[in-house]
């Protein structure tokens, strides 16, 4: 099921009719999932022994385990090294060295960024990536800590510095291509691609489908510099995708799904998961060293800097779909001030909450 899928599975909840492997987002959707009764308890399986420490809070509901965590991702800068190469440039480290990096780009042809604005999830992203680092790395606030102020009303979206936060998705916008209003993924991807574009601000997901148009680009990846000191900038990193067994499927089809996700972890599947879906395995001996250097350049980051939290994954369901992700893209569209996108994540947090 996708992401945004809550409607049809809560419809099938409804009718007991669940799929038996439920693949979720982490965080807000397991603990949902769980508190509902919809997912069984994994704690005790063989394959969480296997499941790397840090993945688990991303499944963790009440101290149990309800899903398995599959692939940790990043969202950072991917770019093209030819081109950088091209033009003496080096991968920014800080939020000067990506102005100059965008300065020098355009004074020879190129678009900075390929943009996407068409469609909404992408610059949601973007929002909760530089919100985050301002509140994490600015604020020093903990997510869970930020998360548990919103449910209860005592603060607001708009307790980060909305200056930054704003002026982040203005430099964004700016340097996007002129038709980035009407470029979705497709077109995102064929423009970075064809070299017309030298960067991307997407997961790793977008570069497995870049190699896949061409296998020799030659790319890099770092994190989105929010900040001019670059020990504070982070990738925007954590557990993306989950496999949960539906509590509504009987006993031998939960045997069978229990005994797929034992599967999932050998190394057949891992090779797999690796080889054929460009994701990395959350498991303790997942073998890497055969991932293209993006891959590589997350994981180094992330060992040495440490990484920033998907908050939108703790974030209630409509927060982030219809606040964030739609704020987000009418902000860039020049629609609504920010004022009013900070307003509105605060309206629909404390709708969802009151449900």
């Amino acid at each position: 099921m996708p992401n945004d899928a809550d409607a049809t599975m809560a419809a099938r909840a409804a009718q007991g009719k669940l799929p038996d492997i439920l693949q979720m987002q982490t965080y807000a959707r397991v603990w949902e999932y769980a508190e509902k009764g919809y997912v069984v308890d994994l704690s005790s399986r063989p394959v969480m022994g296997k499941v790397l420490d840090s993945a688990k809070p991303a499944v963790t509901y009440n101290g149990k385990q309800y899903a398995l965590p599959m692939d940790y991702a990043g969202i950072g800068i991917i770019y093209n090294q030819d081109i950088f190469n091209k033009y003496g440039l080096t991968a920014p480290t800080t939020k000067r060295e990506l102005e100059r990096v965008c300065a020098t780009l355009k004074s020879n042809g190129i678009i900075p960024f390929a943009g996407l604005l068409a469609e909404n999830w992408s610059v949601g992203h973007f929002i909760t990536l530089v919100h985050t680092s301002l509140l994490v790395g600015e604020k020093n606030t903990p997510v869970d800590k930020f998360v548990a102020g919103m449910n209860a009303g005592t603060t607001s979206y708009g307790v980060v510095d909305t200056a930054k936060l704003f002026s982040a998705l203005d430099f964004y916008r700016d340097n996007m291509a002129a038709k980035a209003a009407e470029w979705g993924w497709d077109q995102q991807v064929s423009a970075f691609v064809k070299g017309e574009a030298a960067m991307m601000v997407q997961g790793l997901w977008s570069y497995g489908a870049a190699i896949g148009a061409d296998p020799n680009l030659n790319c890099g990846f770092v994190p989105y510099p929010v900040f001019d000191d670059a020990k504070l900038n982070k990738m925007y990193a954590d557990i993306d995708s989950s496999f949960g067994v539906s509590a509504q499927s009987p006993k031998n089809k939960q045997d069978a799904a229990l005994a797929f996700l034992e599967w999932l972890a050998t190394p057949e599947a891992q090779k797999i998961w690796i080889e054929d879906y460009k994701l990395v395995p959350a498991f303790k001996d997942a073998n890497v060293s055969s991932m293209q250097k993006p891959f590589q350049d997350l994981l180094a980051s992330v060992a040495k800097n440490g990484a920033y939290p998907w908050a939108f994954s703790s974030y209630p369901t409509t927060a982030f779909e219809d606040a964030c992700k739609n704020g987000a893209q009418q902000y860039m569209f020049k629609k609504i001030a920010a004022d009013q996108v900070i307003k509105n994540v605060d309206t629909v947090w404390a709708a969802a909450v009151k449900k």
